[in-house]
């Protein structure tokens, strides 16, 4: 199977021909199993791949003053991590694993190979990160206007819809390893109130986590209650 199976699954996934895949294959400099809770890039440092996520979740974070932090994007299976090094050169955020994951590493003089050499491809990875883009929209969205319980509702209806692009949810039940810091990280809440806010959401019918297990018991009611339209992600249903 190839690494890049579930490379925009769902999303523009069809546009990628066997030429492009092959392309993308050959571009990968190493394929390695990360532990949990692993720094793979540095804010301000220079770097010189870009990583794709083929199993488990990878966090962007960003510290305040006091070294705490604030999640900017949770990745799951089938996202390019952190394209954004490639024309930057380094990232303004870090990046690091959630669970355990195996990644794919491209160094980035083999991307410059593939803007080259293949259009079609290189359009397909401008827009994965412009998918990034829309994500972050809808984040500063999320945490502006939502309320608390809300703010969570969204932030797992976004998991479970990515998950479900590569089949690793079926819109009732997926394995998730953030704990609840993490979830307060992502909604800009304290673990004390994450803990309030799922209590909430499992008395409303809702969901539940459980040793890393989500559990949606009324998806339509969840993305109601959160005002989530998955239109952003741009999946095809």
């Amino acid at each position: 199977m190839s690494i890049f199976n579930d490379f925009l699954l769902n999303r523009r996934r069809d546009d990628l021909s066997a030429d492009d895949l092959m392309a993308l294959e050959a571009s990968v400099h190493s394929v390695k199993d990360v532990p949990a809770r692993h720094s793979l890039a540095i804010s301000k440092q220079s770097i010189t791949v870009s990583t794709y996520l083929i199993e488990g979740f990878i966090c962007r974070y960003m510290d305040d003053r006091e070294g705490i932090r604030q999640l900017v994007a949770v990745h799951v299976a089938g996202d390019f991590v952190d394209l954004h090094g490639y024309p930057l050169k380094r990232l303004d955020h870090d990046v690091a694993t959630l669970g355990p994951c195996k990644i794919a590493q491209v160094r980035h003089e083999a991307l410059d190979q593939l803007v080259r050499d293949k259009p079609n491809l290189t359009k397909l990875l401008w827009f994965s990160t412009l998918l990034d883009a829309a994500m972050h929209r809808e984040w500063i969205f999320r945490l502006g206007r939502l309320d608390a319980v809300a703010r969570v509702g969204h932030f797992f209806c976004e998991i479970e819809a990515k998950l479900r692009a590569v089949g690793l949810s079926d819109g009732r039940m997926f394995s998730c390893p953030l704990i609840q810091p993490d979830i307060g990280e992502a909604c800009g809440m304290t673990a004390v109130h994450i803990n309030r806010m799922l209590k909430e959401l499992r008395e409303r019918k809702l969901m539940q986590i459980q040793r890393g297990h989500v559990t949606i018991f009324d998806l339509p009611g969840l993305r109601q209650l959160s005002e989530f339209d998955p239109c952003y992600l741009f999946i095809r249903e």
